[in-house]
């Protein structure tokens, strides 16, 4: 028994070559569809590391604006050089003051405060209020009179004090300041221009945070 194949073979064959013909006809179009999947592909890729980069640099300016509002309008930061006020605030202590205290409060008696210096405006002097507007200050004996009544500064003075100066009287709308560290401090006793006017006062002292931490009182 003989098995023929040819005939039937080559129209299999005729419809392969024509598939495969067609199929090659149907190629630059996929190829096509491809080629423009891929470019929307790196369009929305590009577009997407647009996105990034530009929430990027919205980020850094934001953490910008805000370290700058924080340290030109809100907060103030400064080294202790000297000795004035030890042993409240020691030589070398870094400090935060808030530059906006006053601006819901009046100042208080005893607030550690940072102002220009009223003979020197270039420097910046860091003090205690001690005689409040419309007051008498004087020291006897080293110690502080307000009005006549002695001052009592046990809460934030560690050594004996010595000295007599004033009287002296405030005006209004300034203030007496005095140092803690008191027998070696320069400050309202001795300087040409003896009081701090309030709107001088640039921020109040609230704590020391190198070398140590420490809230100021």
């Amino acid at each position: 028994q003989l098995t023929v194949y040819g005939e039937n073979m080559k129209p299999e064959k005729e419809i392969t070559n024509q598939n495969e013909e067609h199929q090659v006809s149907e190629n630059p179009a996929e190829e096509n569809d491809l080629k423009q999947e891929n470019t929307k592909k790196d369009s929305e890729s590009d577009e997407s590391f647009g996105k990034e980069l530009l929430s990027w640099v919205f980020t850094i300016a934001i953490a910008l604006f805000l370290g700058w509002f924080l340290s030109k309008v809100v907060l103030f930061n400064a080294n202790v050089p000297t000795t004035s006020m030890e042993t409240t605030i020691m030589k070398g202590d870094n400090l935060i003051g808030f530059r906006l205290a006053y601006q819901f409060s009046k100042p208080e008696r005893g607030d550690v405060v940072i102002f220009p210096y009223p003979d020197n405006p270039n420097v910046t002097y860091v003090k205690r209020i001690i005689g409040m507007p419309g007051e008498t200050v004087e020291v006897h004996d080293g110690n502080v009179y307000i009005d006549g009544e002695i001052l009592d500064e046990s809460g934030y003075l560690t050594v004996t004090t010595e000295g007599e100066c004033g009287p002296f009287v405030v005006p209004e709308g300034s203030y007496f300041m005095m140092g803690d560290n008191r027998n070696y401090s320069l400050d309202s006793r001795y300087w040409e221009n003896k009081f701090v006017k309030e709107e001088d006062l640039i921020a109040k002292v609230l704590f020391r945070y190198y070398p140590s931490i420490a809230k100021i009182d």
